[in-house]
């Protein structure tokens, strides 16, 4: 099929050579003054205005969205309402909160204009593995856009479907899946990066432990250095606790046992936040996911006040106080 691709970054450019690269059109813009120019030797046509982009397909036009949530996404949204015609699909692969999808998608259905959400995972990696696709958007724009989804998902490789699974019809073991009507798509992504807070911070605790235990704290016949790439690249094999975050863990300790080229500065994009607004509106304990949420604030601050605050509640009860040199300057 021919589309479009709005944004260009690390994810829609190597989107965008997927699809070309499996015999799809693509026409491409970007923001930024000359990337999809940079791109037209994988074969991408380039174009300099989303009104350019749009006028390059014929109809039903499909327009997918790689920009950022929030202001810029809502800022294409609305030039393609008053750009695209009735029939033509706008498909947002971003991390758009799924309310803002249910919205946008009402405003374009008033133009005839039919909206999809695919939350999109695969990272950088995702050119070569393949992407997985939480597609939220009517049965009918769901058929329209499988060919672009089948190609642009890893497909079942050598993973065989879970046993129970036979006769069932879905899309699930190609890497993926219509979740249901719009906005259903982005919530089910949601909650996946959710998940991944939590498995990211629970990795990272458990590295430290490991870290830690050779500390002159612990009784002599206790303490333990340990090879962290070594136990890393071991859990890969036959453990219980094996993924790929930890197969990226074991190339980043590989390449930096000590992580010095990191500073422990962590930003949320989002997601984790609006994964917790759900728990809180479902009524949900989801413990785990609101903690490595609330982690992630923490490693961006240095000398916490709540931390200055705790020092100073123990000196003025007990009369501990801190050693020498800890004080904030």
């Amino acid at each position: 099929m021919k589309l479009s691709m709005i944004g260009l970054g690390r994810m829609g450019a190597n989107m965008s050579r997927r699809l070309l690269r499996d015999g799809h059109e693509v026409v491409g813009f970007d923001m930024t003054p000359g990337v999809a120019k940079g791109l037209e030797e994988t074969g991408l046509e380039a174009a300099s205005s989303i009104k350019e982009l749009c006028s390059a397909l014929s109809s039903p036009r499909v327009v997918w969205m790689m920009v950022p949530s929030g202001d810029a996404t809502e800022a294409v949204v609305r030039e393609l309402a008053d750009t695209l015609q009735p029939g033509d699909i706008v498909v947002d692969g971003g991390n758009s909160y799924y309310k803002d999808d249910v919205r946008r998608a009402a405003m374009l259905e008033e133009r005839g204009i039919h909206f999809a959400d695919a939350g999109t995972s695969g990272g950088v990696w995702g050119l070569e593995r393949g992407y997985c696709l939480m597609v939220g958007a009517s049965q009918e724009t769901f058929e329209l856009l499988e060919p672009a989804l089948k190609t642009l998902a890893p497909g079942q490789g050598d993973i065989a479907e879970s046993p129970g699974r036979a006769g069932r019809e879905s899309t699930a073991h190609l890497g993926y899946l219509h979740c249901g009507p719009v906005g259903s798509g982005h919530f089910v992504k949601m909650i996946h990066n959710g998940i991944e807070y939590g498995v990211m911070q629970a990795y990272a605790e458990g590295f430290e432990l490991m870290k830690g235990a050779d500390t002159e704290a612990l009784p002599a016949d206790l303490q333990y250095s340990l090879d962290l790439p070594d136990i890393a690249e071991l859990w890969r094999r036959g453990s219980v606790v094996g993924s790929w975050l930890l197969d990226l863990t074991a190339i980043a300790l590989a390449e930096d046992p000590e992580f010095e080229s990191y500073s422990g500065f962590v930003q949320d994009s989002g997601e984790g936040r609006w994964t917790v607004q759900a728990a809180i509106d479902e009524a949900v304990p989801a413990d785990v996911l609101t903690t490595a949420l609330f982690k992630r604030f923490r490693s961006r601050q240095e000398a916490p006040f709540a931390d200055r605050a705790l020092s100073a509640m123990r000196k003025m009860f007990g009369g501990h106080v801190e050693p020498e040199g800890n004080a904030k300057k």
